[in-house]
């Protein structure tokens, strides 16, 4: 199946204690790049989240980014233990008297101490609890975006293909005018320079123009890497590499008969291949 590699997601919930949403944003990359944006409260989630990543995207530059604005009443809802604040207040001026320039309480490091703000850890797990499962939506909402576009990439790719195979066709079609035309220019030069024709000679110089000028094995293997191609395309796995991989077969193929052409529309042929293969590579560099 064709993924690719850009792609954008959002998921967004209200709670009691604030409205939670996610962004994830992916675009193409060489390798399965994650970054995660995450308010400091919600920290835990990093390792989880990069895991369910790591087994759900093989490729691309992937960015996570969590958003929560508390509400008025979530931020009203904590309780101070008065009493307990009370307790350590008390110890605290009870160690002072034993020293001699004792540092002045911060009140930050009380509402820190365990149980001083009641229902504050209770409250802080279900939220991550929940962003968490918001996580999943999201990231289906990702994987069904690259799965789309894939589709379109697949398209494209798939029509380059036949326009190759139909240039490789015509190419074969049209290698034995060529060489008879190019039979006969050699035969009219010996004319005009009035030599006497040696047809030893002359077949001599049509069997090296024609081994010059044999495209037949890059043809075959043109053929050959559409073919790949399209089991390519098929594949469930991850294909991008591979792909990419065959698109510089084929700039090797579409070189050679460049090199080989002996008229405009010989060349005119290895053009067409060099600028299909480009569309095509162009694309796969966004694929998965």
């Amino acid at each position: 199946m064709v993924n690719s590699m850009t792609a954008f997601a959002r998921s967004e919930l209200s709670t009691d204690q604030g409205n939670l949403a996610w962004e994830i944003r992916s675009v193409n990359h060489r390798y399965l790049e994650v970054t995660l944006r995450l308010p400091e409260a919600f920290r835990e989630l990093e390792g989880p989240l990069r895991e369910r990543l790591r087994k759900q995207l093989a490729r691309g530059k992937v960015e996570c980014t969590l958003r929560f604005n508390a509400s008025d009443d979530a931020n009203q809802s904590l309780t101070l233990n008065q009493p307990l604040v009370e307790q350590l207040a008390k110890a605290a001026e009870q160690i002072a008297d034993q020293l001699a320039n004792p540092a002045a309480v911060n009140p930050l490091e009380l509402l820190a101490w365990p149980g001083v703000l009641s229902g504050q850890e209770r409250d802080q797990a279900a939220l991550v609890k929940t962003a968490r499962e918001l996580f999943e939506p999201a990231l289906s909402e990702l994987k069904a975006h690259r799965a789309r576009e894939g589709a379109e990439l697949k398209l494209l790719i798939e029509e380059r293909l036949a326009s190759i195979s139909d240039r490789t066709a015509l190419l074969r079609e049209m290698m034995p005018t060529l060489l008879s035309a190019h039979r006969q220019k050699l035969i009219d030069r010996f004319n005009e320079a009035k030599l006497e024709l040696d047809s030893t000679r002359v077949e001599q110089e049509i069997v090296m123009l024609a081994q010059k000028i044999d495209v037949a094995e890059e043809l075959d293997r043109l053929d050959t890497h559409v073919v790949e191609t399209r089991r390519v395309l098929d594949s469930k796995d991850a294909i991008g590499r591979r792909l990419d991989f065959l698109m510089q077969e084929f700039n090797r193929e579409a070189n050679t008969l460049g090199s080989k052409a002996i008229d405009t529309r010989s060349t005119q042929a290895a053009v067409d291949l060099k600028v299909f293969i480009e569309q095509m590579r162009e694309q796969i560099q966004n694929i998965e």
